[in-house]
């Protein structure tokens, strides 16, 4: 994607800074490893790379949000988003031990530094298995920020290749949600995650499901709303804007302007720092 890339824990101290000197809210980290496995192993390393980004991200500003994206795709070698399935041969991941992983990983950023977890992968029961988790390592007071409503949408292709974390066999529909479900299956998500003792939520893309931000707004007023403008969302106007049809400006602060009238409390865009730099 222009203008985004991936960065070496030793180079992230500078995009902090940019970040703070910039009056951005926080960063939200992706990591992807140097040796990916079956399982995932490096997301559950105390030295992994989340750890020893949390740790470079805290010594360039204490006071700088850092959240930390909670899943494996990025660590796996096959791409999914947690153990695979069983000698079936389905194309999906086996959900319950799956959540063990999550809890761990989620302690694992939660000892490094992290200020908030952001669990991504959509399993079933993944925030009740990481609040437990957190609360018996001593991490009651961390926040969960979840995707609960993550569409399987064809806009996450630039990320998938930007974070090496494409599905190697099978896709994600097995445990992301499909787009061309009613919207009454979104707030089912978000009511469940809300019981598991989820802090924030997440709808995820963002432009494509303005009517879904609406309605998690409307029905939960009180709890804070994220919303993710996402690599497909980003990339589409990044390529019309090169060629000349677009004013990106123009486009971004009216996408990011119709996000937040939806009802979203927190916007997740790779424009941050541009945005930042064109209000400032």
């Amino acid at each position: 994607m222009p203008g985004v890339f991936q960065l070496s824990p030793d180079r992230l101290a500078e995009e902090i800074g940019q970040a703070v000197e910039l009056g951005l809210g926080g960063v939200l980290l992706f990591g992807i490893p140097e040796h990916k496995d079956k399982l995932g192993s490096d997301a559950l390393s105390a030295e992994g790379i989340i750890p020893q980004a949390i740790h470079v991200a805290k010594r360039a500003s204490r006071d700088f949000l850092v959240i930390t994206d909670v899943c494996f795709c990025e660590y796996t070698d096959h791409g999914q988003c947690g153990v695979p399935g069983d000698a079936t041969g389905r194309p999906d991941v086996d959900n319950d031990p799956t959540l063990e992983l999550l809890a761990q990983q989620s302690v694992v950023h939660a000892r490094a530094g992290a200020d908030m977890v952001a669990p991504s992968g959509m399993m079933d029961g993944m925030v009740g298995a990481i609040r437990a988790g957190l609360d018996a390592a001593g991490f009651a007071h961390l926040p969960i920020m979840s995707y609960s409503a993550k569409y399987a949408s064809s806009l996450y292709g630039p990320f998938r290749d930007a974070a090496e974390s494409a599905p190697r066999f099978g896709d994600r529909r097995g445990y992301q949600m499909d787009p061309a479900a009613a919207s009454g299956q979104a707030l089912r998500e978000v009511e469940l995650d809300l019981a598991e003792g989820a802090d924030l939520v997440m709808v995820k893309p963002a432009m494509a499901y303005l009517d879904v931000i609406r309605q998690v707004h409307d029905r939960w007023p009180g709890v804070p709303l994220a919303a993710y403008n996402v690599s497909g969302e980003y990339s589409m106007v990044k390529a019309a804007a090169q060629r000349g049809w677009l004013d990106e400006r123009a486009v971004v602060l009216e996408c990011l302007t119709a996000i937040k009238r939806a009802g979203a409390d927190v916007i997740l865009t790779y424009w941050a720092k541009d945005v930042a730099r064109w209000l400032g």
